[in-house]
């Protein structure tokens, strides 16, 4: 297949290029290499995938409409894989014009762009932050998410309406993925674990909110990449037993599906720094600190849709998925 990436330079999309080149696919990766974070680090990135005959590199920004059409119509792309966004909970707070512009008119762009041009199934980054307020755990895909707590999440559960309505209005397949706390080699340095990692090493105390009274469904890179082809590789179609008497928010008569993507096995966070601390050799100086805004105190996915409709079975544990991430951090930064 063609397939575009956007965010092509970030974490999960560099990694998503080079197994899908792995496997033969054409590949069309899209990034404004912003600096919201390094852009070393996405440069970086880029290398691994840049020389290979089949991956083709744009600077674009999604929020640009002209160049975002001329760029569907001119590649004529068989999928889309759309990752590129404004992160962050904590950034949203203080910077909401960037979340309005990439995360809303961005894919507002990438939905009129595969309407236009034949795209045969759009996936795109939702994020577990939906669930807001939601306490049943683990979260499931078939409740309701309606009271997102930062404008990060709201955004996310827009694209995932914005999406059904175009699934609805032009039979376009349209599957989300609410990813869980992605982590591993290169990843972003505004997550946890590079945090942690630096100040560790740096013998600097690392933030711990909530009094360490967090649990997160830590997932690794290597199995966010596998579910991800393989949703990419079975396009969502309506489902015969939904019904508007009882409307399951996953599914849809339209050809939409919404997924969890996640470890199904949530850890708490001092569990966590600890194996992080043993991966390490170097105990953690921990600053105490309350509950950010926008945060919430636990995530699990349950994942059983995901692996009844595709197989996924994720198969990193954190001790696992640490210590690799030590060892290429190491190696990036020329750490003995």
């Amino acid at each position: 297949m063609k397939i575009l990436i956007t965010g092509v330079a970030g974490f999960i999309g560099s990694a998503l290029a080079l197994r899908l080149l792995e496997r033969g696919d054409s590949v069309y990766g899209i990034d404004n290499m912003n600096n919201y974070y390094d852009v070393h680090l996405k440069e970086a990135r880029l290398k691994r995938t840049i020389d290979h005959h089949k991956f083709r590199f744009e600077k674009l920004d999604i929020v640009n409409r002209k160049g975002m059409a001329e760029l569907f119509r001119r590649e004529k792309f068989d999928a889309v894989m759309h990752l590129a966004a404004q992160a962050g909970v904590r950034y949203s707070i203080t910077n909401p014009d960037a979340y309005v512009d990439a995360n809303l008119v961005g894919f507002g762009n990438i939905l009129e762009g595969c309407r236009h041009n034949g795209v045969k199934h759009l996936v795109f980054a939702s994020s577990s932050s939906v669930y807001g307020a939601n306490t049943r755990l683990p979260f499931s895909e078939h409740d309701n998410v309606d009271h997102p707590v930062s404008l990060y999440a709201a955004t996310k559960k827009a694209n995932e309406l914005m999406a059904h309505s175009y699934a609805h209005l032009y039979q376009m397949p349209c599957t989300g993925l609410r990813f869980f706390t992605v982590y591993g080699p290169w990843g972003r340095p505004d997550m946890a674990l590079f945090k942690f990692t630096k100040g560790i090493l740096e013998g600097t105390p690392i933030p711990v909110f909530n009094h360490g009274k967090m649990i997160r469904d830590f997932t690794y890179i290597d199995d966010i990449v596998e579910g991800v082809i393989r949703v990419i590789d079975h396009a969502a179609r309506p489902d015969p037993a939904w019904t508007g008497g009882a409307p399951d928010p996953a599914t849809s008569y339209a050809p939409y599906r919404i997924y969890n993507i996640g470890n199904n096995q949530p850890v708490e966070l001092m569990r966590y720094i600890e194996v992080l601390e043993k991966s390490l050799g170097k105990k953690a100086k921990l600053e105490m600190l309350p509950m950010q805004d926008g945060d919430v105190p636990a995530t699990s996915a349950n994942v059983d849709s995901l692996g009844k409709d595709v197989g996924f079975r994720p198969r990193t544990s954190v001790e696992h998925g640490i210590g690799r991430f030590v060892e290429w951090y190491k190696s990036y930064h020329g750490v003995a």
